[in-house]
This record gives structure tokens, sequence and C-alpha cells, in this order.
């Protein structure tokens, strides 16, 4: 998140118009950085329910499988978003000054996806074995490389022209092949799990199918809330550069406040995986109400303090005041926002740990066009409210899936998943 954020700092002072053309080319790279996730959110699913039940050589498989999907996955991302590039800004209605910023940089983002396809499952597979601490590091030092070579990429240094927002990708794509070499080299030394060349490229069915049950329906709920997210997008550029640069520099400031949520979610997810590998049902259910208590107070609390310094933080993206006096309201709409978020976060992962991947597709996908993008347009568009009708229509829609989910989650309709997933790792045989 830090890194983005230096990015828009330095997309803001060179224009508007640079501001404009990193968020609608991160919105995009966000997009179809979630195709990426069918893997690794099955395969951190599956090595948790595997390790759960003491069954290691079942892991180690699911992780070979995984990593040659990864690199077809990534392969494709990366060729259609470098080859569509254009296309997908045009769809997105990017403004003339946008367009020819936006492009190049949106190719080198494409070719960072293919690295990131393997990024992603790397570090799933530590964080199932419980390694976090190591993806941490390992993610400080891809940013370290990124940063260092920012600078020159996109200012010049001697012989090495300036290439403005095109460095800045560029930077990113040489950070993610760092990413790879010590992600590697994290495999061979904590896990003893070194992948022979074809682990590379060959698909293996059997561990693929536990993956995709549940990495399937995950990236199609994350897919389904970027489209309605970039249907609004589409919404905002159409008010113009100045709001394109408002809702860039608003939801830069809440990224930070969506991230104690997102790592509780995260963690709780690993943890209930755990719980139900090991059949201990009780044990996730408690798991889930400690992490939700926890995650309401922080996040609402981070939500608050983002909007009670926005006279502060604002003014670091940009002078104009009428810029900085709707940045401010969008972020007061965040902390009304953000506890139903938290619900999302945590309830969503759980559910998934559990097995009952499909419902959060199936109950989220109507509140995300009919609420989110049906909304935005009528508070934005037809009411006139602008981007705050906008943001007020994000806030319906998390509460709206929020509060599904936690109904599906105290109903207690994902034990009969949870029973089945437990069954799958048994019936693969001893562990080690």
């Amino acid at each position: 998140m830090s890194v983005s954020l230096v990015g828009l700092l330095l997309a803001a002072h060179e224009s508007q118009a640079a501001s404009g053309a990193f968020a609608l080319a991160n919105g995009i790279h966000a997009t179809f950085f979630l195709l990426l996730r069918i893997v690794s959110l099955g395969v951190s699913v599956a090595i948790t329910q595997e390790l759960g039940a003491d069954n290691r050589r079942l892991a180690d498989a699911t992780a070979r499988a995984a990593l040659g999907a990864s690199t077809w996955v990534g392969v494709t991302t990366a060729l259609s978003v470098a080859l569509g590039a254009g296309l997908l800004l045009q769809v997105l209605s990017a403004p003339a000054d946008v367009l020819p910023l936006a492009r190049p940089y949106l190719q080198w983002l494409g070719v960072a996806l293919g690295a990131d396809a393997l990024n992603v499952t790397l570090a799933a597979v530590l964080r199932a074995h419980l390694r976090a601490r190591d993806v941490v590091q390992t993610i400080l030092l891809i940013h370290a490389a990124h940063l260092a070579l920012c600078w020159p990429l996109m200012h010049g240094v001697g012989p090495l022209p300036p290439l403005g927002l095109t460095g800045y990708a560029l930077a990113m794509v040489l950070g993610r092949a760092v990413g790879i070499a010590l992600y590697l080299r994290l495999w061979r030394r904590r896990l003893r799990l070194a992948p022979a060349r074809e682990d590379w490229w060959r698909l293996r069915r059997a561990p693929l199918a536990a993956v995709l049950h549940i990495g399937l329906p995950g990236a199609a709920e994350g897919l389904a809330y970027r489209f309605a997210l970039m249907a609004t997008y589409a919404l905002v550029a159409h008010m113009g550069t100045r709001s394109l640069a408002t809702q860039a520099y608003a939801m830069q400031v809440t990224y930070f406040t969506v991230l104690p949520g997102l790592a509780i979610g995260l963690a709780t997810e690993i943890l209930v995986g755990r719980h139900v590998g090991a059949r201990d049902l009780h044990g996730a259910e408690r798991q889930v109400r400690q992490s939700l208590g926890s995650a309401l107070v922080i996040a609402t609390g981070m939500a608050l303090l983002g909007a009670l310094t926005a006279r502060w933080t604002l003014p670091l993206f940009s002078d104009d005041a009428e810029v900085r006096a709707l940045g401010t309201t969008l972020l007061w709409i965040t902390v009304v926002l953000e506890p139903g978020r938290v619900f999302n976060l945590v309830v969503i992962n759980a559910l998934r740990a559990a097995g009952d991947a499909r419902f959060p597709v199936a109950a989220g996908v109507g509140s995300m066009l009919l609420v989110m993008a049906g909304g935005a347009w009528l508070l934005g568009d037809v009411c006139g409210l602008g981007l705050a009708g906008v943001w007020i229509a994000y806030a319906a829609d998390e509460w709206v899936r929020g509060l599904t989910m936690a109904w599906r989650w105290r109903r207690r309709h994902w034990l009969a998943h949870a029973r089945a997933a437990h069954r799958r790792v048994a019936v693969a045989g001893p562990g080690r």
C-alpha cells in the first residue's frame, strides 16, 4: 500500500492527468490480479486443510500442481493486458488527456502480472505452512527493489531517459522478478520443497481439483466486485479528470483503513482451514467470533482516523481546494462503510476456508450489480450527488453483503461443506 501511495504522489506531482492514468490503469491491474487468485486462494485453503489433517504428502503435491497452473494463468493474463491495454482504457472512458499516459503504463503492468501469478502462489504456500514472517520479509525486499529502481527509471539518471509512469511499472516488473527468486529460496530452505522442471508447466488434475473447487468461486466473487467497481470508475471518469483524481486520492487513503480487516481476514482463513482439517469445528466457530470482534473495533478506528486527518493527508496529493473538500466527504462516508466491509473480509474468508466457497458468489453478485453499480448510477448521476453518491452506494453494498455473510455463518450452513472438506483429506491417505 505504501509503495502504491508513493507512486500516486509521484504521479500527482506530474499532473492531474497522470493521477487519473495511475488510478485507471491500477484499477484494471487490480481486476486482472484477481484472476491470479484463482490458484492462490484455492491452494491456501487446500493446503491449510491438508496440514490440519497432518497430510504433508498431499500438501506438497498440491503446492507443485499450483505452481504449474500459476504459470499458465500468469502468461495468459499478462498477454491479455499488455495486448489489450488501449481497448480496456477506452471501455472505461479514459479522458483524452489520460489515455496516452495510461496505455504504456498499463502494458508494463500486464508484464508485472505474469510475475505476480507465481509470487502470489509461492507466498500462499508459505503462509499455509505458517511462514507468514518469511513472506512479510520477502514482500519488503520486493518493494525495496521496486522503490530503489523507481526514481531513476521515472526521472532518468545519466544515460537513462525519463520514462514517467512507464518507469514506475518497469521497476515493478524487476522487483517481482526478485521476489520469485527469493520465494523459491524459501521453499527450499523452509519447506524442503524444490520444484522440478516439469512442475513449472505441468497441469495435474487430481491436486488441482481441490484448488479450483475453492479458487474458482473465490476469484469469481472478487472479479464480480472488481467489474462492478470498474463500472463505477467509468461513471466517475465521465464526471471529469478532477473527480477521477479525487477518487484516486480518497481510495489511496482508504487502502490503509482496509488493511487491519484484510490482515485479520487472511489470518482467519488460515486458522479456520486448520480447524476444519483437524475436524475442530467448534474451534473454527470460536475463531471467527474472535476475529470479527477485533476487526470491527480496529477497522472502524482506522476509518475514523483517516477522516479526522484528511485535512493533512489530502494536501499531499493536491492543492485544489475543491478536490480536498470532496475527498474529505468521501473519507467520512468510509467511517460508515468500513464496518460493513469487515464482515465481508472476515466471514467470506472463513466460509471459503470451511469449503463453502460458492455462496459468497451467488449471494454477493446481485448486491454488487444492483446496490453498488446501480446505486452509484442512481445516486451519483440521476440524483445528482456526484462522487459522494457513488461512495454511499459502496457503503450500502458492503453492508448488504456483509450482513448476508454473517447470517450464513451464524445459521451454520457451512458445516456440511466443512465435513466434506475433512473427508477429502482423510480419503487421500496418510500424510507422511
